[in-house]
């Protein structure tokens, strides 16, 4: 939420600056996150109107203008194409600052004098992104302000914006007014509405609202203004707009989203004249039923979703955005102001499966007040019989089935001090509450307190605490100790510790952790292709199952990795990535005698576009080198659940530690997954137990090493790993690292071979190695390759 400083001055009295406020409003529960300032750095920017214009006699894009700023007639060379003769510019004159510290001086541009600078809305510290096409790459074209006007006052500039990090449970804070009584209550201020008064014509009102789906729609008000005249809203409320990261569009639909952002009500005007017979009927989308939106995309909806209907057809998206078949264009004459309450899970809903959000669904998801509706409804009439010229008819459509009474609460002071630590007099906390509007009366020892309407969110008494603690200020509590228990020292033990570091490697490389259930069904092992005699058969029972699909305590998690793979890609996920980390239950023989074994396992699985089996393996290879895990061999695997030729079974020593590669093309079409997933499971228990992840210094080298390659023919059935083993265990102490850089298969290499070359470093850290014995090592590699592999030198 981005709040204007000079705009939330007119709902609260208050002198301090943007940082003493922000400051206050952190403390009181209202983060603010930033502070931007606008035209602060401008100076001896004014107003211009271009009296003249002509073409730079030596350059074809250059343009020179005359422009009279009130007090002289000045000669600006541009570059700008959006101008013309007659329009108001903001003029920088020589000697003007902008922001960044930009200063302007008069020159010659090609030989023409240039005694200023015509200015963009960039340039004066806007963001172009949110003005019209025409205003955009060019000039900032102002309406007719009085000639010389500065322009941080013509344009209302200079300001201070705040931004508000609004929790879900506060959308009354998504406004200006919801700002401002949060303002008002810190620092003790009194605390204004906007005065709304709507001067009504004798033309009856004739529009008329069916709300069919009351559980839906809680509350629709109505306004019909005639013969408005479609143009651009005053600067003023334009600039507030821009402020507030909202585009404005022409008057009628800024008034709506201005008296939005300031009473945090949602509106929405429609065409009237192409509504059908006037009617607005608010109810479920048809199954299929189309809706091309204002953005323009065609929607296809379901029963589901709200839609605002006329007596033909869907006309909105309710909460969300309205239809193009009503929409405000530059000849409505005659428009309805919807101002409605609709049920918030379900325009989340909407928005979600459509994957349309707007400022409008981003309210009303959280739950609005329903009590809003008419002074919205109301501030909007008033402001487009001012600025849109329009006619108010007379009378207010109020369809409201249900009302909604006002949360009363009942608490007492004392047993507040005692949950909050605090001593507080029970006149303070009453002074607290009404500063917030709730109304507050004193019965014996306790508090009878009424909730507002805007506060749906306090609905007990530690609502209340909450309200106290914040306004009467958290830093003042006092700090107490526990009183009448025991403390202790709270520590992970080593087996957590390296849990969470294998999370964070986990999370480091790109994957996302899940949580699934620890039930399966034999269909699950079904799916997978387990043979009937596996060990994974053997599963503990579950005597009193929810279904049959969850009656067995699961012996592997690698279907629960597969169906989260298939949940995600028929949602259209191009990239997964997923770790799991849980127990998987084997039990020590059946039928069960006592509890079954509880292995801890990281379960992975991906699958996208640049992922293949190697991604997965630079994944397993991160997690050993962090647990400090080394010597672990690759092996090629006979899993039923695995390519045969694409899965691997990660060995140290005699230990297997797990398995992992690309899932069998028949068990990714039980899953019906058409693409290429890659999985494994590794036993977390066995890398715990082998982990090191002691660091100790080692001294940087005194002696330099000497880098040999070598390249070797293998038969292709040999592995790159039996290789480097033969190099290692020959070259002994004095190699300092082997790096494989090159395998190749191809042109003039022998059918059956392949080449695999390597860089080695031998090093001494006692002495400087000379070349004779650096040759003498190398050459006994290459015999002992020769003799081991029938490896033959390149």
């Amino acid at each position: 939420m981005l709040v204007s400083l000079s705009w939330l001055k007119e709902f609260v009295d208050i002198d301090e600056d943007a940082k003493a406020i922000a400051e206050g409003l952190t403390m009181s529960g209202s983060k603010v996150e930033t502070i931007t300032s606008y035209g602060k750095e401008i100076s001896n920017v004014v107003v211009g109107k271009i009296i003249s214009l002509e073409k730079h006699p030596n350059a074809d894009k250059l343009l020179v203008g005359i422009v009279d700023v009130g007090t002289e007639k000045l000669q600006i060379v541009t570059g700008a194409q959006n101008i013309k003769v007659g329009d108001y510019i903001p003029v920088a004159l020589h000697g003007a600052t902008l922001p960044g510290g930009v200063k302007i001086k008069r020159g010659k541009l090609r030989g023409i004098e240039s005694n200023g600078m015509m200015c963009s809305a960039e340039e004066l510290g806007l963001d172009e992104s949110l003005l019209p096409e025409y205003q955009r790459n060019g000039i900032f074209i102002l309406p007719p302000f009085p000639l010389g006007m500065d322009i941080n006052e013509a344009l209302q500039l200079k300001d201070d914006v705040l931004e508000f990090e609004i929790t879900p449970n506060r959308p009354d804070c998504l406004s200006m007014v919801g700002i401002a009584r949060e303002v008002a209550a810190t620092f003790k201020k009194k605390f204004k509405m906007p005065v709304v008064e709507v001067n009504e014509s004798e033309e009856q009102n004739p529009a008329k609202v069916t709300i069919e789906a009351t559980d839906l729609c809680f509350r629709y008000v109505a306004r019909v203004v005639k013969n408005v005249k479609i143009g651009p809203s005053p600067m003023w409320m334009q600039m507030r707009l821009l402020k507030a990261g909202i585009r404005p569009i022409n008057n009628v639909v800024d008034v709506t989203n201005y008296v939005m952002l300031e009473l945090g009500q949602p509106l929405h005007a429609f065409d009237l004249d192409k509504v059908e017979n006037k009617h607005i009927i608010v109810r479920r989308a048809k199954e299929g039923e189309k809706l091309v939106t204002l953005d323009g995309k065609e929607r296809t909806l379901d029963s589901s979703m709200l839609v605002i209907a006329d007596e033909k057809k869907a006309i909105g998206l309710a909460g969300v955005m309205g239809g193009e078949n009503t929409e405000i264009t530059d000849t409505t004459v005659n428009i309805l102001i919807e101002s409605a309450n609709f049920k918030g899970s379900n325009i989340r809903h909407t928005s979600k499966k459509l994957g349309l959000r707007s400022e409008a669904s981003s309210r009303f998801e959280k739950g609005l007040d329903p009590e809003i509706t008419v002074l919205a409804c109301e501030r909007a009439a008033q402001l487009m019989e001012k600025y849109c010229g329009g006619t108010v008819l007379k009378g207010l459509v109020d369809e409201y089935p249900k009302p909604i009474e006002k949360t009363v609460l009942t608490v007492n002071p004392h047993r507040i001090n005692r949950f909050l630590g605090t001593e507080l007099p029970t006149s303070q906390m009453i002074e607290i509450l009404e500063f917030l509007e709730f109304k507050v009366l004193q019965k014996g020892d306790d508090l009878e307190i009424t909730v507002p309407h805007f506060r749906r969110d306090v609905t007990m008494e530690a609502d209340i605490a909450e309200e106290i603690a914040r306004l009467f200020g958290y830093n003042n509590i006092q700090d107490s100790l526990m009183k009448n228990a025991q403390t202790t020292l709270g520590a992970m033990t080593k087996e957590q510790e390296l849990e969470e570091k294998i999370k964070e490697v986990l999370l480091a490389c790109g994957l996302n952790e899940i949580v699934t259930i620890s039930f399966m069904g034999s269909k699950d092992l079904d799916k997978i292709n387990v043979p009937l005699d596996s060990p994974l058969r053997k599963a503990v029972k579950i005597i009193n199952p929810l279904g049959e699909d969850q009656s067995l305590m699961r012996t592997t998690l690698l279907p629960f990795i597969l169906n989260v793979a298939y949940t995600n890609y028929s949602r259209k996920v191009q990239d997964f990535k997923v770790f799991e980390i849980s127990k998987v239950f084997m039990p020590k023989e059946l039928p069960l005698k006592e509890l079954p074994q509880e292995i801890k396992t990281i379960a992975i699985g991906m699958y996208g576009k640049d992922v293949d089996f190697y991604s997965l393996k630079g994944v397993i290879e991160a997690l050993f080198e962090v647990m400090g895990i080394k010597g672990v061999e690759y092996v090629r695997a006979e899993d039923p659940s695995y390519h045969p030729g694409r899965s691997a079974k990660i060995l140290l020593g005699d230990e297997t530690l797990g398995i992992f590669g690309e899932i069998h093309p028949d068990v990714l079409e039980n899953y019906d997954i058409p693409v290429r997933v890659y999985g494994g499971e590794i036993n977390l228990d066995k890398v715990i137990q082998y982990a090191n992840v002691e660091k100790r210094y080692m001294p940087l080298p005194k002696y330099p090493a000497v880098e040999r390659d070598i390249a070797v023919l293998v038969d292709r059935d040999i592995f790159v790993k039996d290789v480097e083993k033969v190099v290692l265990e020959t070259g002994g102490k004095l190699i300092d690292k082997v790096e494989l850089f090159d395998v190749y298969k191809g042109p003039n290499i022998p059918e059956g071979k392949k080449s695999v070359a390597f860089s080695i470093w031998y090093r001494s850290y006692e002495r400087t190695l000379t070349d004779e014995e650096v040759n003498v090592i190398h050459n006994n590699i290459v015999e002992a390759l020769d003799k081991k592999l029938g490896a033959k030198l390149r």
